[in-house]
């Protein structure tokens, strides 16, 4: 067992459910029920146990997004066979009530079909956002408040402050774990409702607390793959979705030429630079899809820099900015990015975009771009949106 007097369990704790009625009166915690999304992993499973051995009334959710059955057999799957036994047994460990929601059909309607019409549309996805924004933050939540819930906590590391006009969202304490950038697309509404237990936190403390009590999750390998897509393999997936899509076409470079065929738009990336099967002087980088015509432009690495972003379908956990307005931020363009300093604005047709101060390479459209606050508010998630167009460092590059 561990000591609920222990730094981390307080921290955890204090930035979690400080604000949640009665917090400060032991006896009355058990009447306060909260909802874990559990997946069966080491983060989740501390969530629960930290809330449970705190006192409040516990109830463990677990989603079953795609094939049990299949996916029993993959290692790193998240929501689905293995994952979901662990996740049950450690209900059983710490005594709280866990149920499976079979959530396949909206899994895949919602992320599943999305991915691979993005891909075909040449774009990038990012399903994990898709799954927050939809099945997660959406109808997870919506669960939670039909079970009486006060809150529903999870185990992202994302640091949630309670403000009077309501609550703010912060990168994590754990840079390396941070995941606002997956987060970005949750409302205020939904923000008011979660809780983040762990985003004060390091990941070795987590598995250090999780040790403490003897959980079996305590030393699982955190998930890599996106869980759907075995060993990585994008492609196979898409196909499986939508027979036919890796349809064959041009590669040409940034002056038409034609330099070799390709299998499919599918196969490809912006910034790709591996597997493009054509020999050239010099190294060629994937810098554009043309889905309309099926062709795979390819350019040197300096036809990768970005210093213009348009976006659309905006998220705001801040107050909109209008046309004309310019605020200075910090934006990610990538997860594995750290965030670079920009200039937000609205023109005069309404068309949201980020400047770039420091050019950004193989910026992907489909991707996301998350806004942070600047100076002292640096931690803050202001927002983010949908990259639709990027415009070259070269002004001469076709956006």
């Amino acid at each position: 067992m561990f000591d609920m007097n222990d730094p981390a369990v307080r921290r955890a704790l204090d930035r979690s459910v400080l604000d949640l009625p009665d917090y400060g009166d032991v006896a009355k915690r058990s009447k306060i029920r909260i909802v874990v999304a559990m997946s069966g992993g080491v983060d989740s499973t501390l969530t629960a146990a930290l809330l449970k051995f705190a006192g409040y009334d516990v109830v463990g959710i677990t989603l079953q997004l795609y094939d049990h059955g299949a996916a029993i057999a993959k290692k790193g799957a998240c929501c689905a066979g293995q994952d979901i036994a662990d996740a049950a047994n450690a209900a059983a460990q710490l005594n709280f009530p866990h149920y499976v929601l079979d959530y396949e059909s909206k899994f895949s309607n919602a992320v599943i079909e999305n991915f691979a019409d993005t891909y075909l549309s040449g774009r990038t996805p990012v399903p994990c956002i898709a799954c927050n924004q939809t099945v997660k933050f959406r109808d997870l939540l919506a669960t939670a408040r039909d079970l009486g819930a006060h809150c529903m906590a999870t185990g992202h590391y994302i640091q949630r402050i309670a403000e009077k006009k309501g609550a703010q969202m912060h990168r994590a304490i754990d840079n390396s774990k941070d995941q606002s950038y997956f987060l970005f697309a949750t409302t205020q509404e939904q923000l008011d409702f979660l809780r983040f237990p762990l985003g004060g936190l390091e990941k070795e403390e987590v598995r250090r607390l999780a040790g403490q009590l003897g959980l079996s999750a305590a030393n699982k390998p955190d998930s890599q793959d996106i869980c759907f897509v075995p060993e990585g393999k994008y492609a196979d997936v898409v196909e499986k979705i939508r027979p036919g899509a890796a349809k064959p076409g041009n590669i040409i470079d940034l002056s038409g030429k034609i330099l070799g065929q390709h299998k499919g738009l599918i196969h490809y990336t912006i910034g790709q630079r591996r597997g493009l099967g054509i020999a050239a002087g010099s190294p060629l980088y994937v810098v554009k899809l043309n889905p309309l015509k099926h062709e795979v432009i390819v350019g040197p690495r300096e036809a990768l820099l970005t210093k213009r972003i348009y976006l659309d379908s905006p998220n705001w956990l801040m107050k909109p900015i209008s046309a004309g307005e310019e605020i200075t931020v910090q934006v990610k363009v990538r997860s594995t990015r750290p965030p670079v300093q920009g200039r937000l604005q609205i023109n005069e047709k309404q068309r949201l975009f980020v400047d770039l101060d420091t050019l950004e390479e193989g910026v992907a459209p489909g991707q996301a771009c998350v806004f942070y606050g600047f100076g002292d508010n640096y931690s803050q998630v202001l927002g983010g949106a949908w990259i639709s167009r990027t415009v070259a460092a070269n002004s001469d590059l076709a956006c």
